[in-house]
């Protein structure tokens, strides 16, 4: 269920990202949205008194903070300027899979093959849904995308692991904390160079993907991860580019392909299986 919430906190990264962008520059948003993150969970870490990580956790945190807090939102934020919500989901859909392989070569814990026959047949569901929806080709913003779905992935990988020694929302804290001293500076200057046209949509996108995506999502994401495992959880993720294409059609206006509720009953299957199976 923790797992589940982070999916669904997630599944609205993307529409969030968009409407904030109404309001600010790509750089000024992800520096932003890294800053008031970082104030919450600096807020946490000195009222509970949390003492400073070991110095052994701080690669892993520091791979943390140039997947999950920088470089996915930078690069996925990047990409929304010129693709879809719909088509950026290809990178979700990929993500479950990738994060697998990565959590494998990491921890040397192999799932079965029934896992990884589950886990590739709904990576080609989502793919397949995905790209027929943006026309079959690839567009400008994909290799931003590529990018994203690398440096996530590793970043999911080593939060799995850190929450097992220590409670998810200091994993993300702490790699917020790490990330404050770039998001200031990145935060002044994007802010001088890139226009700001503040409006509701926009401060909503802000406050959801700052607080929601990168703080709260994180922690429950991270917790789900440490109690079931970095494999099992990552393909609940499945499920997130059909969340992020209702949301699309519900916020952004955007329309929904009749495949979408066939795809979203063939995901929920392999799903279903991954979370049976040995993993």
């Amino acid at each position: 269920m923790l797992a589940a919430l982070g999916v669904i906190a997630f599944s609205l990264t993307f529409p969030s990202t968009v409407w904030g962008l109404t309001s600010f520059g790509p750089w000024s948003l992800v520096s932003l949205r890294s800053v008031l993150a970082a104030v919450i969970a600096g807020g946490f870490l000195l009222l509970l008194r949390v003492p400073v990580p070991d110095r052994r956790h701080w690669v892993a945190l520091a791979v943390v903070a140039g997947g999950v807090v920088v470089g996915f939102p930078l690069l996925t934020t990047l990409a929304l300027q010129t693709s879809t919500t719909s088509h950026a989901a290809v990178v979700v859909g990929l993500l479950p899979l990738t994060t697998a392989v990565f959590a494998a070569v990491r921890t040397g814990r192999r799932p079965s093959r029934a896992f990884w026959l589950a886990a590739g047949a709904g990576a080609a569901v989502v793919i397949a849904f995905t790209v027929s929806q943006s026309g079959g080709s690839l567009q400008g913003g994909d290799l931003y995308l590529f990018g994203a779905l690398l440096v996530c992935a590793a970043g999911y990988t080593e939060g799995g692991r850190l929450a097992r020694e220590m409670p998810g929302w200091q994993v993300i804290g702490w790699a917020l904390i790490l990330c404050l001293p770039l998001a200031l500076t990145g935060s002044a200057v994007s802010l001088a160079v890139e226009p700001v046209r503040l409006t509701a949509q926009g401060l909503i996108g802000l406050a959801w993907v700052a607080v929601v995506s990168t703080f709260c999502g994180l922690y429950v994401w991270y917790r789900g991860m440490a109690a079931i495992g970095i494999a099992r959880a990552s393909q609940l993720q499945l499920a997130q580019p059909l969340l992020t294409l209702v949301w699309s059609v519900a916020l952004l206006s955007e329309e929904l392909a009749q495949a979408a509720p066939l795809a979203a009953v063939a995901v929920l299957v392999c799903i279903a299986v991954t979370q049976r199976v040995r993993s």
